[in-house]
């Protein structure tokens, strides 16, 4: 496509000129704190997405699972969520470390509203909380503190649109690529198969959970 068949949006007053202002009400919905609803949601979700970005702004979005209650809320204001093993990239985490600013989306499975908390990170490698954050015996070496600054629910709309929790729209899981196969043929891999690599991979999810 041509650059001069898109037209781009660069400012607000554009943006406004397509997108009505809100009501003072969806401005209100936020209220900067863990309520009792709030805190029932996240002791119910076991599926959290965490965005960060660097210094640069180049952003990251990294999913977060645990049984459900595991993310502790502290107080009103403080949350925390455990880090549990993974590529070692460590992506979400040093983005924390350069630049604290972080948005979590708390998922319940099968309901269709979401919660969402901004607010700024720390990284933690130990605190009293840490013998809490344990799963199936593992006591994580690190941990994400969030003191939060925005807190509100988010409508319906996009489960809906999406049928998410439907599963006869679901796709035919043997129709898509395995893990394994993705991993072959973007890193150029010759010396395993796509089912040794996706054996490997299972492997690790197993053994290496915590």
């Amino acid at each position: 496509m041509h650059p001069s068949e898109i037209r781009a949006v660069r400012t607000e007053a554009e943006l406004r000129e397509i997108v009505a202002e809100p009501s003072q009400v969806i401005w209100d919905k936020d209220i900067a704190r863990i309520d009792e609803h709030a805190r029932t949601i996240i002791a119910h979700s076991p599926f959290v997405l965490l965005a960060t970005s660097n210094a640069e702004g180049a952003c990251d979005v990294s999913p977060r699972g645990d049984p459900a209650g595991s993310v502790l809320v502290l107080n009103d204001r403080q949350l925390v969520l455990a880090d549990r093993p993974g590529n070692h990239r460590v992506d979400s985490l040093r983005n924390v470390l350069h630049n604290p600013r972080v948005g979590l989306l708390f998922i319940v499975p099968g309901m269709n509203e979401t919660l969402r908390v901004n607010g700024r990170a720390t990284l933690v490698s130990d605190a009293p909380f840490f013998d809490d954050l344990t799963v199936q015996g593992k006591r994580p070496r690190l941990a994400v503190l969030v003191d939060v600054e925005e807190l509100y629910m988010h409508c319906a709309k996009a489960f809906l649109r999406s049928s998410l929790w439907a599963p006869e729209t679901w796709p035919d899981r043997k129709g898509l690529p395995t893990l394994g196969r993705i991993a072959k043929d973007h890193m150029g891999i010759t010396e395993l198969s796509a089912a040794e690599i996706d054996a490997d991979l299972d492997r690790d999810a197993e053994t290496n959970r915590y």
